[in-house]
C-alpha cells in the first residue's frame, strides 16, 4: 500500500510539473528532429499503380469508387491493400486500436515493412485507451514509422491523468485530428468514417458502429496522398521517438503478441460468426475489384481537406474550413432533395437555416442519426434534442437508429452480431440532388466545423447516388429506426413521437424508446448546458 501510494504520488508529481511546462502551447517533442518525406510518385513502377493507372487513362479526369459499407469488407479491404503493397504505404486515422482487428492490421503492416515497404503511421492522441500504444512502439521497426498528432504529455492510458494534463492546457489539447486515411503505393486508398478497431468493423458484441469506406483510384487518390504529406511534415504531428514510447523490439513477436482480452464476449471472430482467416484469403472485396467482378464507378470527384493548422487558420482570410464549407455550399446548392446521415447531429445556426430554407422552398430534407438508445455520445444527444422539435416541426423527414435491429440488411454486419442489440450509427454521408455524394469523416456536427481536422470527397455520380440512397433506405425501415414526427395533440399543442414496427406491428411511443427515466433525465438536464460548439 505505502509502495502504491508513493507511486502515485510520483506520478501525481510529475504530471503536475508537465503540466505548467505544456502550458506553452506547443507539443511534446516539437523540437525533435524530423525529416520530410512525400508520397510515391513511380505509379508505374507497382502492381497496384499499374493496375488502376491504366484504368484511368480509360475515363479521363475521372476516379474509380466503390462504396464499402459492410463492417469485414471495411477490415478485409484494408488488410489487402497491405498485403499488396509494394513500396508504400501511408495511415491517418483518429483511433487506431490495439484490440483483436487492430493488431492483425499491425501484423500485415509489419510484414508489408519486412517486404521493403515503407510504412508511414499518423495517428490522433485524443481517444488513446489502453492498448493502443502498440501502434507507437511499432516505430523503429525497419521500414516503420510513427508520428502522434497534437499528443498528450502524460503517455499512460489513465483517463483521470490524461484529464488532469487536459485541464490544464484545454486550449491546445482539445485541437483534435478526425481524418480516416489509407492509402497504398499512392494508386488506391481507402477513406470514409471507419475508424481502426473492432467496433468499426462491426465485430465487437458491446458495440457495433455501422459506418462506410469509399475504395478510391484514379486522379483523387494523388490528391489524398497531398493531404497525407500535408499533415505528416506538419509541426503537430510529433514522432512517437521523442515521446519515448518507440522501443521497437527487433523480432516482430515481440511487438504483435495477442491483443489482451477486454471484452465480456466471445473473440470477435466467434461472436461475429465470420471466419476472418477465410475471408482474408478470398480477398474481396479487393480481389474483386481487381479482376473486374466488382465493378468501378468512374466519376469526377473533388477531394476536400482541412490544413493541419486549421484552428489558426480559422481566424485568416482562408479560413480552415474547407470542409464544412464544402458540404454547405452543397447543401446551399441543392434544388429538390438532401439526404444526410450523421451520428451527430449538432448544426451551427447558419446551418440549421440551411435546412429550414431548403423546406421553405419545399425541397425534400431526411436525416438518419443516432436514436437516444443507440448513441455513445450523451452530451452530444443533448446538443441534437434542443433541436429535433424544430426539425420536425417543419416536415424535415427525422429518423433515428435503434440499437436493436429487426433486419440486418443494409446494417453492415451479420443478424448474428445484430442480435446482441447494441448496434450505432458511425456513417457520414450526404446525398444533394441524387446527382452529388459526400462521403468523409465529419460529422454534422460544431467540433467538425471548428475544431477537429476533416476529410472528404464530394463526387459527381447520380449512380452512387442512388446506391447510397438504397442503403439509406434500408437503414430507416420499420424495425431498424424510429421515425421521429411532431404529433398534433390539439389547442396548440404538439409533442414529439417515435413510430416504429415490434416484431412486425406498428408501434407508437411518446419518448426516447428503450431507454431508462434516468438517460432521458441526463439528457434533460444536459440539454440546458451551452456546449455546442464542443459538440
Amino acid at each position: 500500500m505505502i509502495n502504491g501510494v508513493g507511486t502515485f504520488a510520483r506520478s501525481a508529481s510529475v504530471l503536475a510539473a508537465a503540466l505548467l511546462v505544456s502550458c506553452a502551447g506547443l507539443p511534446p517533442g516539437a523540437a525533435f528532429p524530423r525529416r520530410e518525406s512525400v508520397a510515391l510518385e513511380d505509379l508505374q513502377g507497382t502492381t497496384l499503380g499499374a493496375h488502376f493507372s491504366k484504368l484511368s487513362d480509360d475515363h479521363p479526369d475521372r476516379s474509380g469508387f466503390r462504396v464499402l459499407s459492410v463492417g469485414v469488407d471495411g477490415f478485409v479491404a484494408r488488410i489487402r491493400m497491405v498485403e499488396m503493397a509494394e513500396r508504400a504505404l501511408d495511415l491517418q486515422y483518429y483511433i487506431f486500436r490495439g484490440d483483436e482487428t487492430g493488431v492483425l492490421l499491425m501484423t500485415a503492416l509489419v510484414g508489408a515493412a519486412d517486404r521493403g515497404v515503407r510504412v508511414r503511421i499518423l495517428v490522433d492522441d485524443g481517444d488513446k485507451v489502453d492498448g493502443d500504444e502498440r501502434l507507437a512502439r511499432l516505430d523503429g521497426y525497419k521500414g516503420i514509422e510513427v508520428r502522434i498528432f497534437n499528443p498528450f504529455r502524460y503517455r499512460g492510458s489513465s483517463r483521470f491523468f490524461r484529464a488532469l494534463e487536459f485541464i490544464g492546457n484545454s486550449r491546445r489539447l482539445d485541437y483534435r485530428m478526425h481524418n480516416k486515411l489509407i492509402v497504398a503505393d499512392n494508386a488506391v486508398a481507402l477513406i470514409g468514417g471507419r475508424n481502426v478497431g473492432d467496433q468499426y468493423f462491426q465485430t465487437q458484441p458491446e458495440t457495433q458502429f455501422a459506418d462506410d469506406d469509399v475504395f478510391v483510384a484514379g486522379p483523387a487518390v494523388r490528391a489524398l496522398s497531398t493531404t497525407f504529406d500535408r499533415f505528416w511534415n506538419d509541426g503537430l504531428s510529433i514522432p512517437a521517438a521523442a515521446l519515448r514510447v518507440a522501443s521497437a523490439p527487433t523480432a516482430a513477436a515481440e511487438l504483435l503478441a495477442p491483443a489482451p482480452r477486454r471484452h465480456r464476449h466471445a473473440p470477435a471472430a466467434v461472436a461475429s460468426g465470420i471466419d476472418y482467416g477465410e475471408r482474408v484469403a478470398a480477398g474481396a472485396p479487393i480481389a474483386g475489384i481487381m479482376d473486374g467482378t466488382l465493378t468501378l464507378v468512374w466519376a469526377p470527384a473533388s477531394v476536400y481537406a482541412d490544413p493541419p493548422d486549421k484552428r489558426r487558420a480559422l481566424g485568416t482570410r482562408t479560413g480552415g474550413r474547407v470542409v464544412a464549407d464544402a458540404v454547405a455550399v452543397a447543401a446551399g446548392r441543392t434544388q429538390a432533395d438532401l439526404l444526410i446521415v450523421t451520428p451527430y447531429l449538432v448544426p451551427a445556426a447558419e446551418e440549421l437555416e440551411t435546412l429550414h430554407s431548403l423546406r421553405r422552398r419545399n425541397a425534400t430534407v431526411r436525416v438518419l442519426t443516432n436514436s437516444l438508445a443507440s448513441t455513445r455520445d450523451v452530451i452530444a444527444f443533448a446538443g441534437y434534442a434542443r433541436i429535433r422539435g424544430s426539425l420536425a416541426m417543419d416536415g424535415i423527414g427525422l429518423f433515428e437508429t435503434r440499437a436493436n435491429l429487426a433486419d440486418a440488411r443494409g446494417s453492415g454486419q451479420t443478424m448474428h452480431m445484430s442480435r446482441y442489440g447494441n448496434y450505432g450509427l458511425h456513417a457520414k454521408l450526404w446525398v444533394f440532388d441524387d446527382e452529388l455524394v459526400f462521403i468523409g469523416s465529419m460529422n454534422f456536427d460544431q467540433r467538425s466545423k471548428r475544431t477537429n481536422t476533416e476529410v472528404g470527397l464530394i463526387i459527381d455520380s447520380p449512380e452512387l447516388a442512388s446506391q447510397v440512397t438504397a442503403r439509406f433506405e434500408r437503414m430507416i425501415v420499420p424495425g431498424n429506426a424510429y421515425a421521429v414526427t411532431m404529433r398534433d395533440m390539439g389547442h396548440g399543442v404538439h409533442r414529439l413521437s417515435w413510430e416504429t414496427s415490434e416484431a412486425g406491428t406498428p408501434a407508437n411511443y411518446s419518448v426516447d424508446p428503450a431507454t431508462s427515466v434516468w438517460r432521458r433525465w441526463a439528457v434533460r438536464l444536459l440539454s440546458v448546458v451551452p456546449l455546442d460548439r464542443e459538440l
